[in-house]
């Protein structure tokens, strides 16, 4: 498992044009399967379950998410029986997500759309159904998460450039929290929620924060112009970018996540949203396995 991952600065005209430096924090980098910002969530959500004497952990995710792929991997890398409650219903054959999911040894079981809403409320039933078992949630984002994002944002506090700006996807905002409670203070953090209608964030992100009795320590904002519509859609204007992204700077980007984050950072700085001088970092979170 790598950690303390490279950061690569990209070149281009566009960036002298305006008068930035543009920096990725490769992530992406951490393990061919439990990549990015899922590794940092899981650690110490993995070692508390090991701490607490569970064999068995349990999360929830859609049929392609990119936490339930991570997940069967780490569980498997740490010893650990894993469960994926799976949003609707089974069908066969498995994508490859789930297919790559039971291959590390993770049972699948499916909840229907309605209860899955409330999955939480489902706990007590499960656990008569499957047994004793330590829940990390979907995504992955709690205060164990918090602290795992923590140590990424003292890599980033570490690096010998400057950093003016931090810019990361968002999906249940628990990697946006952990950077807000440890970045230096003069830095800028800008999230790119992957959902259409993100600003639901705001608030998900501060209760995360709340429960970790942690304290924000940088300004923050989210842009939530990206979406290109939300998790399920293939907008050709962004793969055409991610393609040309890949070819330009040899870094290979998703559509659900990373992609739209990076289009909406070059985007921003086209239209002069950056001031001259100044330092951007974004974190290439991983989830390339959708691509696969």
């Amino acid at each position: 498992m790598k950690e303390n991952t490279p950061i690569q600065e990209i070149k281009s005209p566009i960036l002298d044009e305006n008068g930035v430096r543009l920096f990725i924090k490769r992530d992406d980098l951490t393990h061919p399967e439990v990549s990015g910002n899922k590794w940092r969530k899981l650690k110490y959500n993995l070692l508390q379950a090991k701490k607490e004497g569970y064999q068995t952990i349990l999360t929830f995710g859609g049929a392609y998410s990119n936490h339930i792929h991570a997940f069967a991997a780490a569980g498997k890398l740490y010893g650990l029986n894993t469960i994926g409650v799976i949003r609707g219903e089974e069908h066969l054959p498995l994508n490859p997500t789930l297919k790559f999911a039971t291959e590390q040894g993770m049972k699948l079981v499916y909840m229907d759309r309605t209860s899955f809403r409330n999955y939480k409320e489902q706990i007590p039933r499960l656990k008569k159904e499957l047994g004793d078992f330590y829940m990390a949630p979907m995504g992955g984002s709690n205060s164990f998460a918090l602290k795992g994002v923590a140590e990424l944002g003292e890599e980033i506090n570490a690096f010998d450039e400057r950093v003016d700006y931090v810019c990361a996807a968002c999906g249940t905002g628990g990697t946006l929290a952990g950077l807000i409670t440890s970045l230096d203070s003069d830095t800028k953090v800008i999230g790119f929620p992957a959902l259409k209608g993100g600003e639901f964030l705001y608030d998900d992100i501060k209760e995360f924060i709340k429960e970790s009795f942690v304290e924000e320590k940088v300004d923050w904002t989210l842009n939530t112009h990206y979406h290109f519509g939300g998790y399920a859609k293939k907008k050709p204007e962004l793969i055409d970018f991610m393609n040309e992204f890949h070819h330009k700077h040899h870094i290979e980007l998703e559509r659900i996540y990373t992609g739209k984050m990076m289009f909406g950072v070059i985007d921003l700085i086209k239209k002069g949203f950056f001031e001259k001088g100044k330092h951007i970092l974004c974190l290439h979170s991983g989830g390339l396995q959708i691509n696969r």
